[in-house]
């Protein structure tokens, strides 16, 4: 398997999260501890897990290509990942007001799950249908399974049990509970 094939198939369960959040936030109704289960699921696994393959292994690997970090498509990646970060920490700091009936702090929320979800989409599609698809032309079979073999250590050690399935099953569990299909 090609090494930007492991990471769209994160991809897939990173929009379903994304889906939910949409749906927490339109419906108005979040339930605090859901919450606190997305910024710990971003955390671990789409920006923790995911983007720790993207950021430490993928894009050095494209920069030994001619890739650049600081400008062009990968600077954007990265320049998104930070963006993406920003909104986790605006959940994140108003989960315990809108625990207390805060109405700010819930707009705040709101907020930041749209614009978490929103950026993640567009990233996800820019990621899945340009980057990757350069990474594809520029690396050899032999660098694409070095990188997957990389993908799988960095899958067992920063994973309970080794796998992204409890990660997965977190995210099916929210999507049952908010009605996406």
């Amino acid at each position: 398997m090609k090494a930007t094939t492991n990471l769209e198939n994160d991809h897939v369960y990173i929009l379903r999260l994304c889906d939910v959040m949409e749906e927490m936030a339109q419906s108005g109704i979040a339930d605090p501890a859901h919450l606190e289960r997305v910024v710990s699921l971003i955390r671990n696994f789409a920006d923790g897990l995911h983007h720790k393959k993207e950021e430490d292994l993928l894009f050095p690997k494209m920069a030994e290509k001619g890739f650049s970090p600081v400008q062009g498509p990968v600077a954007v990646m990265l320049h998104e990942h930070e963006e993406g970060r920003n909104y986790v920490r605006g959940i994140a700091g108003n989960i315990e007001p809108y625990k207390s009936g805060d109405k700010a702090a819930a707009e705040a929320v709101k907020y930041n799950l749209l614009g978490y979800a929103g950026l993640l989409k567009n990233h996800i599609a820019k990621e899945n249908n340009i980057l990757f698809r350069m990474a594809d032309n520029a690396l050899s079979a032999e660098e694409q399974d070095d990188l997957s073999a990389e993908f799988k250590k960095a899958e067992e050690s920063m994973s309970p049990g080794g796998s992204s399935s409890h990660y997965i099953a977190q995210i099916e569990e929210l999507a049952k509970i908010y009605g996406i299909g």
